[in-house]
Protein backbone atom coordinates (compact mmCIF):
# COMPACT_ATOMS: atom_id res chain seq x y z
CA UNK A 1 0.00 0.00 0.00
CA UNK A 2 2.98 2.28 0.75
CA UNK A 3 3.71 1.43 -3.06
CA UNK A 4 0.21 3.13 -3.64
CA UNK A 5 0.35 6.64 -1.45
CA UNK A 6 4.16 7.17 -2.40
CA UNK A 7 2.74 6.86 -6.14
CA UNK A 8 0.05 9.31 -5.74
CA UNK A 9 2.20 11.79 -4.02
CA UNK A 10 3.36 13.39 -6.94
CA UNK A 11 1.13 15.85 -8.59
CA UNK A 12 2.60 14.59 -12.06
CA UNK A 13 1.98 11.20 -11.49
CA UNK A 14 -1.71 12.27 -10.18
CA UNK A 15 -2.21 14.06 -13.47
CA UNK A 16 -1.65 11.02 -15.36
CA UNK A 17 -3.81 9.14 -13.57
CA UNK A 18 -6.97 11.58 -14.69
CA UNK A 19 -6.25 11.55 -17.82
CA UNK A 20 -6.25 7.41 -17.70
CA UNK A 21 -9.81 8.53 -16.31
CA UNK A 22 -11.37 9.02 -19.57
CA UNK A 23 -9.38 5.71 -21.26
CA UNK A 24 -6.17 3.98 -21.81
CA UNK A 25 -3.45 6.05 -23.51
CA UNK A 26 0.07 5.63 -25.68
CA UNK A 27 2.84 6.12 -23.56
CA UNK A 28 3.82 9.27 -26.05
CA UNK A 29 0.70 10.66 -25.85
CA UNK A 30 1.12 10.68 -22.13
CA UNK A 31 4.05 12.24 -22.21
CA UNK A 32 3.11 15.08 -24.48
CA UNK A 33 1.27 16.42 -21.76
CA UNK A 34 3.77 17.02 -19.66
CA UNK A 35 6.71 19.82 -20.14
CA UNK A 36 9.05 17.16 -18.97
CA UNK A 37 11.88 15.21 -20.45
CA UNK A 38 11.00 10.77 -21.81
CA UNK A 39 13.06 9.75 -19.34
CA UNK A 40 11.64 11.58 -16.34
CA UNK A 41 7.86 10.79 -18.09
CA UNK A 42 9.48 7.12 -17.92
CA UNK A 43 10.17 6.81 -14.29
CA UNK A 44 6.90 8.56 -13.51
CA UNK A 45 5.88 5.52 -15.37
CA UNK A 46 7.08 2.82 -13.86
CA UNK A 47 6.46 4.26 -10.27
CA UNK A 48 2.58 4.03 -11.29
CA UNK A 49 3.01 0.74 -12.50
CA UNK A 50 4.87 -0.78 -9.56
CA UNK A 51 2.01 0.59 -7.40
CA UNK A 52 -0.44 -1.12 -9.21
CA UNK A 53 -2.05 1.57 -10.81
CA UNK A 54 -1.75 1.44 -14.14
CA UNK A 55 -1.32 -1.93 -15.67
CA UNK A 56 0.58 -1.78 -20.04
CA UNK A 57 -0.05 -3.51 -22.90
CA UNK A 58 2.14 -3.61 -25.98
CA UNK A 59 0.22 -2.26 -28.96
CA UNK A 60 3.20 -3.11 -32.17
CA UNK A 61 5.97 -0.29 -30.62
CA UNK A 62 4.14 1.68 -28.48
CA UNK A 63 2.69 1.36 -24.88
CA UNK A 64 -0.59 1.39 -24.06
CA UNK A 65 -1.20 2.47 -20.00
CA UNK A 66 -4.55 1.97 -18.96
CA UNK A 67 -6.24 3.12 -15.31
CA UNK A 68 -6.06 0.12 -12.36
CA UNK A 69 -8.75 1.30 -10.82
CA UNK A 70 -9.29 -1.47 -8.70
CA UNK A 71 -5.87 -0.89 -6.90
CA UNK A 72 -6.51 2.76 -6.58
CA UNK A 73 -9.91 2.17 -5.14
CA UNK A 74 -8.48 -0.34 -2.29
CA UNK A 75 -5.91 2.35 -1.42
CA UNK A 76 -8.78 4.92 -1.04
CA UNK A 77 -10.84 2.58 1.37
CA UNK A 78 -7.97 1.77 3.02
CA UNK A 79 -7.16 5.60 3.88
CA UNK A 80 -10.55 6.58 4.54
CA UNK A 81 -10.82 3.55 6.87
CA UNK A 82 -7.27 4.79 9.12
CA UNK A 83 -8.93 8.03 9.60
CA UNK A 84 -12.83 6.42 11.10
CA UNK A 85 -14.55 6.41 7.85
CA UNK A 86 -15.37 3.93 5.15
CA UNK A 87 -16.83 -0.02 6.10
CA UNK A 88 -14.95 -0.93 8.71
CA UNK A 89 -14.83 2.50 10.38
CA UNK A 90 -15.13 1.89 14.70
CA UNK A 91 -17.45 4.83 16.01
CA UNK A 92 -15.62 7.36 17.80
CA UNK A 93 -16.46 7.32 21.86
CA UNK A 94 -19.60 10.12 22.74
CA UNK A 95 -19.19 12.68 24.69
CA UNK A 96 -20.65 13.00 27.92
CA UNK A 97 -23.02 14.68 28.75
CA UNK A 98 -22.28 17.53 31.31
Amino acid sequence: MNDVFKALADPTRRRVLQILKAGPRPAGELSAAFPVSKPTMSAHFSVLKQAGLVTTEKSGKSIIYHLNVSVLEEALLGFSEAFGFGRNAVDAPQERPQ
